[in-house]
């Protein structure tokens, strides 16, 4: 998704959705996506509550990019409903998208502050100038995320661990409290990753919800706290130990891992290369 689409769909939800009370943050309800025919996803049902940590994993074409683009609201889906705080996800300012970084065109005439003050417009309005506060909200989510130094950099000179801290900022900036990210740690190195971790553990404390979709397992298992096995149908949703165990991962990814036993402890071996979308 180019920049343009996210500035598009930011400008489109200029009113916030009221949250009720006593609603779980996100339901999805017997989602269902088909294309010209074929099947991206069937009968996917879950629910996540406030401040949760989620990982969604699973092969190649098992369909995770097309589910959060469907939770963001990017996709209708074929058949059944999601719902944020018991709403449609259309006008939720709440979510907040961070699709692949391969999917954004970086060479767009755009600076870093630019990027984040994106996540300001749905509270400003389509013809509004952003206000001192404003501003003030995009510089201590710039300082948040350890890129204040950035702000005036094009975006096109940025490192992947730094386009990744950019969208959690301009997230910040735009007060959201679903974060929804495709692949977020794939292409960078481990020190990389691994400052993405720490900033995602600083937004648990900010009660912020986050969702994110990642082809590593172990990192899956060590980091969130709960974790959904999708291929096309969902496999098992619920804590790493009990998702990841041979018959689920086996029914997940077929021949494309090797389970083996080291000492009385299940080893995963093999990998899958990324979604392409």
């Amino acid at each position: 998704m180019a920049l343009t689409k996210l500035w598009r769909r930011v400008v489109l939800q200029e009113r916030d959705v009221v949250h009720p009370s006593g609603e779980p943050i996100l339901e999805v309800s017997r989602v269902s996506m088909h294309y010209d025919g074929v099947v991206a996803l069937e009968d996917v049902s879950f629910t996540v509550e406030t401040g949760e940590r989620i990982a969604i994993v699973g092969p190649n074409g098992a369909g995770k990019s097309t589910l959060l683009k469907i939770i963001a609201g990017v996709l209708p889906p074929t058949a059944g409903s999601v719902r944020i705080y018991g709403r449609g996800p259309l006008g939720h300012l709440c979510i907040a998208y961070i699709p692949q970084r391969n999917q954004v065109e970086w060479n767009f005439p755009l600076t870093v502050a630019d990027v984040v003050m994106m996540g300001r417009v749905g509270k400003l309005g389509l013809l509004r100038q952003p206000s001192p506060r404003d501003w003030e909200v995009v510089r201590r989510a710039l300082a948040q995320t350890g890129i204040a130094d950035l702000a005036d950099r094009p975006i096109r000179a940025l490192s992947g661990g730094q386009q990744q801290r950019m969208f959690i900022a301009r997230a910040l900036a735009q007060e959201a409290e679903l974060l929804l990210m495709d692949e977020p740690f794939t292409g960078l190195d481990l020190p990389a990753q691994e400052g993405i971790l720490e900033l995602l553990e600083g937004l648990r404390r900010q009660g912020v919800t986050v969702l994110v979709t990642t082809h590593d397992l172990d990192q899956a298992a060590a980091h969130f706290d709960r974790v959904l096995l999708l291929n096309r149908r969902p496999i098992a949703f619920g804590a790493p130990e009990e998702v990841f165990t041979p018959e689920a991962l086996r029914a997940a990814y077929g021949g494309h891992l090797r389970l083996v036993q080291i000492r009385g402890e299940l080893v995963v071996v093999g990998d899958t290369c990324c979604e392409g979308g």
